[in-house]
């Protein structure tokens, strides 16, 4: 059942709708994997609207992956996925990650993309030109994003 999904375009928010294209999944299907996967967790707005951020459509294409491709089930997606969280915390809280420089973590991605002139995603075999081709500002805003990412993962646990 493997389908080429689209790019994801640059963008900070997403509607369902939008992540329901990008994802190959229908919108009643993201609101049921939210209660099913704690860790999915959408900006809600007026009238209950969500919206999505980068992390969360990979997550959400990780979520379909581990069930529709590799045929785990609820319970053993929601299971692989937190061994996964707990992966990266352990690594980040034993400085793997403080030691590693922008070529490193390019390099460390599980989805190895570059971005084109338009922030387009764009396959490559090699995902350390992504410092290369990604402008310095991107990285910057990149930089923000993970660090409030991050905050966010600590005040968690």
């Amino acid at each position: 059942m493997e389908k080429k999904l689209p790019a994801i375009p640059a963008k900070r928010y997403f509607t369902i709708g939008e992540v329901g294209e990008l994802c190959g999944v229908k919108p009643h299907v993201l609101r049921y994997w939210e209660q099913e996967f704690t860790q999915l967790r959408p900006m809600k707005r007026r009238g209950n609207r969500r919206y999505y951020q980068h992390h969360e459509v990979l997550m959400i294409r990780r979520i379909r992956e581990l069930l529709y491709d590799q045929g785990f089930t609820i319970s053993g997606a929601r299971n692989k996925l937190q061994e996964i969280v707990q992966t990266e915390r352990d690594r980040f809280r034993h400085g793997a990650y403080q030691a590693m420089d922008v070529t490193e973590l390019a390099a460390d991605m599980d989805a190895q993309v570059l971005f084109d002139e338009n922030f387009e995603a764009v396959p490559t075999e090699r995902s350390s030109d992504l410092v290369d081709r990604v402008p310095l500002t991107m990285l910057g805003d990149i930089r923000r994003e993970l660090v409030e990412i991050r905050e966010l993962l600590l005040v968690r646990v």
